[in-house]
């Protein structure tokens, strides 16, 4: 099962009879939990209870709007209100013969009288109401699905971004490797020489060796190096199993950037190679951050 993004969009227009059509689009991106907001007409209470189970049924993460528009065009019905009209045109006559004026009424004036012309809006009515209702029902599944289908498709692409920065992360984790052991010497070398220097002939020499060894013990940062391939081994089988993986990535990677941060002290100050395993422990951190953008919106 891939892993799925949070970012999606689908839509469906439909024709529920010759006055009644509709369009039906759902969007979404991504959110810490489901957060579910609409959009619909009125006296569609029943229908929201309805599409709200039916998404947290199929979605487990994400911001997502679902907007339910009517085509009011569809439901123009030809009809202008007689009452109004005929009042203004009485007052119309009634005016003029009174101040003995000429003219005569302007209808185009008339039907731009707010309330002068009528639209029959079907949609409103309880039986449009009930088709309206009835035919998103049916629609609601396979909308979905087209909507989990693109979030599928960008959850590869996310796959795929997320392993190309695994493998460069890896990357620097092997050259630190290889540069492990001579940079350990290097310092061991250089903290002796040092330490030789601050306590004179008199000290005792192995005692001073012993005490090196320790520090550079703890200067040692090869159990960073194991953890940080744990975890990036442990993170390529999270991408492969899929489902809800993205809470879990994004704790993998703050272990990762915390690894990284303790090899930077551990080797911080240490000219020469050490220099490169400074370059390398940031190169770490840079593409643990790129990781955890893409994380995000992982579902």
């Amino acid at each position: 099962m891939p892993i799925h993004s949070m970012t999606g969009f689908a839509r469906a227009q439909v024709r529920v009879h010759d006055q009644l059509k509709y369009t039906l689009s759902v969007k979404s991106v991504n959110h810490r939990f489901l957060d579910v907001q609409f959009r619909l007409p009125s006296g569609l209470d029943a229908l929201e209870m309805e599409l709200r189970r039916a998404m947290k049924e199929l979605l487990i993460r994400g911001h997502v709007e679902m907007l339910l528009s009517i085509d009011r065009s569809s439901q123009q019905a030809a009809g202008y209100n007689r009452e109004l009209v005929a009042g203004y045109l009485a007052a119309f006559n009634a005016a003029r013969d009174e101040h003995g004026l000429l003219g005569e009424p302007d209808l185009n004036e008339i039907l731009s009288l707010p309330g002068a012309l009528l639209a029959d809006n079907r949609a409103n009515s309880e039986e449009d109401l009930v088709a309206l209702a009835a035919s998103v029902e049916r629609e609601i599944g396979p909308l979905l699905d087209q909507l989990k289908a693109m979030r599928a498709r960008e959850g590869e692409s996310l796959e795929a971004v997320l392993l190309a920065t695994l493998n460069r992360l890896a990357e620097a984790v092997a050259g630190v490797e290889a540069l492990r052991p001579e940079v350990e010497e290097r310092y061991q070398e250089r903290l002796t020489q040092r330490l030789l220097a601050a306590t004179g002939t008199e000290f005792n020499r192995q005692r001073l060796l012993e005490e090196v060894a320790v520090l550079v013990e703890r200067s040692d940062v090869s159990e960073e190096l194991a953890r940080m391939h744990t975890h990036i081994q442990h993170f390529r089988e999270l991408l492969a199993a899929g489902g809800e993986a993205g809470k879990k990535l994004d704790f993998l990677l703050q272990e990762m950037k915390r690894e990284a941060n303790t090899l930077l002290s551990k080797t911080g100050g240490i000219s020469g190679k050490g220099n490169r395993i400074t370059e390398l422990g940031l190169a770490m951190k840079a593409e643990i951050e790129k990781a955890r953008e893409q994380v995000q919106n992982v579902e």
